[in-house]
């Protein structure tokens, strides 16, 4: 019996190789980095890449370096933290109206279309306005922000999934509607979601990243990449580092996520199992 040797994607190769490089900085900072990525030093202050200090160093001789790795912890975090609460809320709303239909559906559903109409980041500024700029405020902001997203996904799914043979003989087989959702409808609904959370991944650490580059995310002297692009513009001349590293790394992580989210797509699509 021969078995055929399953060749890995070059997207999701390149993907998974950047990914996963993020994620082992983002680990790595917690325990260990080059530096004390808050440590001021006057006497090494716009240091250029080379030497003791890997990549330079910032306008207050911080170690460029280390303040990188705590950067991706920050994104990181924020990233999963956020994209877990919108898929479990917007999976929970959207099951709930798809499967019960009726005026429950209808009432929210035009709410959910409402905050649709809104960009997230836009939403996301005005929910940072009452809840406060700080990395948990930021978390509960995009979440809000992405749950509608997540919302329209699960009901289309369970809308077409309702009235299968399987859910019928669940309810033949005296199974509560409760029960046949969050046992049966669910889980169906995996495919799509996993495909939307890796999708959601990057458009979280960009939002991130703007909202920090505008001064409304993690307050510093923290270090995420969005707030290192803002402090280096005055010394874009003097030292061009300092904007190109942190901008680098954000392009480098929307990359990977990227090609890793089309490498899950046309792996979970039925469609795409002959193509490769």
């Amino acid at each position: 019996m021969k078995f055929r040797k399953q060749r890995i994607p070059l997207n999701a190769l390149v993907g998974i190789l950047i990914v996963g490089a993020v994620a082992l900085a983002a680990v790595l900072s917690q325990f260990w980095t080059p530096h004390d990525p808050l440590r001021i030093n006057f006497g090494s202050r716009l240091r250029p890449p080379g030497g003791s200090y890997l990549l330079g160093t910032d306008e207050f001789g911080r170690d460029e370096f280390s303040r990188l790795m705590a950067g991706a912890s920050t994104s990181v975090w924020i990233s999963l933290l956020t994209v877990s609460f919108s898929i479990v809320a917007g999976s929970i709303v959207g099951v709930l109206t798809g499967f019960l239909r009726g005026w429950t559906d209808r009432i929210v559903m035009a709410f959910n279309n409402a905050l649709l109409a809104f960009p997230g980041l836009l939403l996301a500024l005005g929910l940072l306005a009452v809840v406060g700029a700080n990395e948990y405020g930021i978390i509960l902001a995009l979440g809000l922000a992405y749950t509608p997203s997540v919302t329209r996904i699960v009901r289309g799914t369970v809308l077409s999934l309702r009235e299968k043979e399987f859910i019928e003989s669940s309810r033949v087989l005296g199974n509560s509607e409760l029960y046949t959702m969050f046992r049966h409808v669910l889980p169906n609904c995996t495919a799509p979601l996993t495909v939307l959370a890796t999708s959601m991944f990057g458009w979280v650490i960009l939002a991130e990243s703007a909202l920090s580059f505008l001064g409304l995310g993690v307050p510093p002297p923290a270090p995420t990449w969005g707030n290192m692009l803002s402090s280096a513009r005055p010394f874009m001349a003097q030292a061009s580092h300092l904007s190109i590293l942190p901008g680098l790394c954000i392009a480098l992580t929307l990359l990977g996520i990227n090609l890793l989210g089309d490498a899950v797509r046309d792996w979970l699509d039925p469609r795409m199992k002959g193509v490769q």
